[in-house]
């Protein structure tokens, strides 16, 4: 049975924080794709200096 709990607290917790960390980048990461295209849209309206 503690064998149980080790295995747990050596390989649970890390999967857990890994995967609660992996949801909250992906999250980011499409914010900062759709800001990257709304940036390279504008900069081919702006007329050339």
């Amino acid at each position: 049975m503690s064998e149980i709990f080790a295995y747990i607290a050596n390989f649970g917790f890390p999967m857990v924080i890994s995967i609660f960390l992996l949801v909250r980048i992906e999250a980011r990461l499409e914010q900062l794709s759709a800001s990257i295209n709304e940036l390279a849209k504008a900069i081919l309206v702006r007329p050339p200096v």
